[in-house]
């Protein structure tokens, strides 16, 4: 993944950095972790600006978190329960969790939306309740890009600080990078196995 991740990145510059970083919010096993470093050693290299690799990071957050909020907002609470009691085993969600997601963000609003997008893993879940809830899209957008350039220029700064380290990094992050994913898969699994007992009892 990390050689796809910067080849992407070295042929297409801040449109790779955006790309990237929509699908991370799409498909969350493509790390931020490993795209926004690289993009700030890019830029210690002279490759890339550090503020255009820091915007493009940005961008692409919150244009990857509207595909989910649109979800959320076309299809309702009542409807996306509906759907996981008979299909949400494959995506590992329970009618009550989404239950349990609207009820917080109601609660918390804006404040849910700026924080989460901090919080690896739900960073782009936050968007679904965002858009049960019919939060206003300009009020989105602002505490969406709000959390995003946090999280993007912390890691964008780690990148461009790391310098010629970054070469020793470099070859610890794909393993790593597997490891994790194999963690995320089978907490998929266990978590499957469990919605499909719960389903049947």
């Amino acid at each position: 993944m990390f050689q796809w991740i910067s080849g992407l990145m070295s042929s297409m510059g801040y449109f790779g950095v955006v790309f990237l970083m929509f699908l991370e919010n799409v498909f969350p096993p493509i790390p931020s972790e490993l795209i926004m470093p690289l993009a700030g050693y890019l830029a210690a290299q002279g490759k890339m600006m550090f503020l255009g690799a820091w915007l493009a990071g940005t961008l692409g957050s919150v244009l990857g978190a509207l595909p989910l909020y649109y979800v959320g907002h076309a299809l309702g609470e009542e409807r996306l329960k509906h759907w996981a009691r008979k299909h949400g085993a494959w995506l590992t969600v329970s009618p009550g969790e989404i239950e349990k997601s609207s009820a917080w963000f109601n609660r918390h609003g804006g404040k849910a939306v700026f924080l989460c997008r901090l919080v690896p893993g739900i960073r782009s879940l936050i968007s679904i309740p965002a858009g049960i809830g019919k939060m206003p899209m300009p009020k989105f957008l602002l505490f969406t890009a709000l959390g995003s350039s946090i999280w993007s220029g912390a890691l964008c700064y780690a990148g461009f600080h790391l310098g010629k380290n970054y070469q020793a990094v470099e070859k610890f992050m794909e393993p790593g990078t597997k490891i994790v994913i194999g963690i995320l898969l089978l907490i998929y699994t266990v978590r499957f196995v469990g919605q499909q007992r719960a389903q049947k009892a």
